[in-house]
Order: C-alpha cells, then structure tokens, then sequence
C-alpha cells in the first residue's frame, strides 16, 4: 500500500521478518481478523505493538484489512522519535493514547470502533448519567479479564468489571489526557471506552490484549441484548429500559 522508505533506510530491516508472530506481519494479520469483526471498518481503529526497544504502529486513514508490513510506522521506545516513516501516510492519531497504555506497562494497544462499544456508552449516559462508568457482573466472560496491574489472576465469576468512559472529541489525539485521568482513577482497568467512539483495550503482550478485547466486545454485546429485555447488568443497580419508561408513561394521569 505505502510507497518504500528509501530502500537504503538503516531501519528497513525492522519491519522485514518471515515470522509471523514479528509485530509488522502480526498487526496486519490482527487487523485482518478486526476487519471481519466490523472494529476497523471504514479506516477506523488501530493496534499497537510494544517489541523490546521499538513500538509498531499502524498507520492513520488506510484500509486497516489491506495493509502489509511496509506501512508499518516504528518508533524508538526511549525517545519517542520515529525510526522508520513509509512515505505519504500518516502516523496513527491514536499514537499518543498507545504510549499512554504503554506507560502503564502495557505491551500491545488495541482501539476498535465496535458498535457495542459505542451503544454501551449511550445506554450508561442515558440510564446513569455521564459521569458513571460501565459495570456488570456475574457473567462468566468476566474470567476472561485480568484482576489489575500488578495483580495476579484474572476476575472470577462474582467479581464485578468496569470500564470508565470518557467523552469522545474531535480530534482523537485529544483523547489523551482524559484517557489518562481515567487510567490513573481506575488503576484495574484494562479498556477505556470512548463515548460515540469506541473502545481502546491494552495487555500485557498481544495475545492478552487480543483476548481480552473479544471478552470485552462478548460482555458489550451482551450487555446491550441485556439491556432489550429489561435484564440488569448488576444486582445492585437495575437499569430502566425503554419499555420500563413506556409503562411509566401509562401510569400517569392524563393532563388535559
């Protein structure tokens, strides 16, 4: 897709690897598998690889199931400077909410524009307000998400998830400093969603991150079909459908 950093580039080496597991082959592969999945469509979304001393990032505004490992951007992990470019595209705009999980010792970032992720949002501001995050329990997909940093073990059955979520803006780079404040209020987390927007989730290596956005996107989806037939996503706080309001409605006396 992308026209050939000078193939004489001291760094081209870095992208070039028959693995398969190499960060430039497994993001376009991850991507791939994303597309299908309608979390990437559109040009939308991204994934980030933390390897040793170099950060993988794909590129901003391209078809995410059509890329190859020459689009590949790489980034020094110390000093935050590009060590390869592909000429004429854009770095992520995601980049710098990528680093923010990487701070946090993260080793692959995952940001989707999932249609769960975006509905779950709304349904929380209209039902909770906005400033309350997501929360559900007693599902078994939770045992797919760990406990928290610096914690073993992931949740169990009886444990309750939650996501915090922050306002979307116009421009996604501006995400960072309210996706920061969310990282440093809930410490556990493990994704952040964005309202109108989507999800970013983070792992330890790529394969908790990726395994760890499938639950996630399972209970998103879940907990919307939940929402349809007046089911609570915790014992503690039932959430009012729309059909719950409807009867509401029929309760009141008519004013005429």
């Amino acid at each position: 897709m992308a026209e050939l950093t000078p193939p004489d580039s001291p760094h081209e080496h870095l992208i070039q690897s028959p693995d398969p597991n190499h960060p430039a082959n497994l993001i376009c592969e991850l991507c791939r598998k994303f597309y299908t999945l309608g979390w990437v469509t559109g040009t939308g979304g991204g994934t980030s690889i933390r390897n040793n001393d170099h950060i993988f990032i794909a590129p901003s505004g391209v078809q995410k199931e059509l890329m190859d490992p020459k689009d590949m951007f790489v980034m020094c992990a110390q000093k935050r400077e590009y060590l390869r470019k592909p000429n004429f595209l854009k770095p992520s705009a995601c980049t710098p909410l990528f680093l923010a999980a990487f701070d946090r010792g993260a080793g692959c970032c995952i940001h989707t524009h999932s249609q769960w992720a975006v509905l779950v949002t709304l349904l929380v501001e209209r039902e909770l307000g906005p400033q309350a995050c997501f929360e559900i329990e007693q599902i078994e997909q939770i045992k797919g998400i760990p406990k928290g940093r610096g914690k073993s073990g992931n949740l169990g059955y009886y444990d309750r998830l939650r996501i915090p979520i922050i306002e979307n803006t116009a421009h996604e780079e501006d995400l960072t400093d309210s996706l920061e404040e969310a990282m440093e209020k809930y410490p556990d987390a493990y994704a952040i969603l964005v309202r109108r927007h989507g999800i970013y989730v983070w792992g330890d290596n790529v394969h908790k991150a990726k395994t760890q956005c499938e639950s996630i996107d399972y209970i998103l989806q879940l907990a919307v079909e939940m929402h349809k037939i007046g089911l609570p996503w915790t014992k503690s706080r039932p959430q009012r459908t729309w059909f719950g309001r409807f009867l509401d409605g029929l309760q009141r006396p008519l004013i005429y």
